[in-house]
């Protein structure tokens, strides 16, 4: 789960809840004709904007944002390095066998085309197809957002032209006039809160997710093709680790000594087992 995205939205519910009960009631915000003209409006909006199999993906996307797995490139990196020290004492070949522990389907695919003898340059033009294809999926999920986010302060603005007219129009009638009222000016509130809160930091949370995941298959396309030309495993992993922030970098590090110690407490273990039969 994100933690961010969780914390964000919880202290940004508190936030707008206190700001409204220290000036007044919290139910003086709520107006269904409201809802109906700001939310309603905004989403038959989009509707329009989008096909309908597109938009009926929204929620699935909106969820990622919220309970998408965490980027590990390290984790990527130390299966690279294992994958081409597999390489070079055994060939290119015994790859093949390694593929059904490999849940990344990007690199599955690279480590088919290396095993099937295809070139490096239709690898990386097949590849980066692969990726532009991805890319354009999730700007399109992050469009809907970015659609949402112009739509729902623009009915709001509807909704506030509603309640001025309907406002006008019963001037006469002291009691229609803090209804009329409320429309016009909760709707604006609606817009402006779903735009800001919800829509445009969704949008850029997917925008960052994305970067995240095309810089990842980018550096795998870099770890196959020095696999399939037979580079050195430590400069494949020297390569690999200019793709890592440095706290990524740091957290390699440290995985990896610890990975170093572990490996050779269980050789010395298997020593003394030998030395005791």
């Amino acid at each position: 789960m994100d933690l961010a995205t969780l914390i964000g939205i919880i202290a940004g519910i508190v936030c707008i809840v206190a700001s409204i009960m220290t000036g007044g009631s919290l139910w003086s915000f709520w107006d269904i004709s409201s809802v109906y003209i700001t939310v309603g409006g905004g989403i038959c909006a989009t509707l329009i904007s989008y096909k309908i199999g597109e938009f009926a993906k929204i929620m699935k996307v909106a969820v990622k944002v919220l309970v998408g797995k965490e980027s590990r490139p390290q984790d990527t990196i130390k299966m690279l390095v294992e994958l081409s020290v597999k390489a070079r004492r055994e060939g290119l070949l015994s790859l093949e066998a390694e593929q059904e522990n490999i849940k990344d389907e990007f690199l599955k695919q690279s480590l088919q085309l290396v095993v099937d003898g295809v070139e490096p340059e239709v690898i990386v033009d097949s590849m980066d197809l692969e990726l532009e294809n991805m890319k354009s999926r999730h700007d399109k999920g992050a469009g809907m957002f970015k659609t949402m986010a112009a739509q729902f302060p623009a009915w709001g603005m509807i909704g506030t032209l509603i309640g001025l007219i309907q406002l006008l129009d019963q001037l006469d009638d002291p009691s229609a006039i803090g209804p009329a009222m409320a429309v016009a000016l909760i709707t604006t509130f609606y817009g402006s809160v779903l735009a800001n809160f919800i829509c445009n930091p969704i949008a850029t949370k997917l925008a960052l997710k994305s970067k995240e995941e095309i810089q990842e298959k980018k550096m795998i396309i870099e770890g196959v093709l020095s696999i399939q030309a037979g580079e050195n495993p430590r400069i494949l992993e020297h390569k690999l680790k200019t793709f890592l922030s440095p706290k990524q970098k740091q957290d390699y590090e440290s995985q990896s000594g610890k990975d170093a110690v572990d490996s050779q407490r269980a050789e010395d273990s298997e020593k003394v087992r030998n030395a005791a039969v």
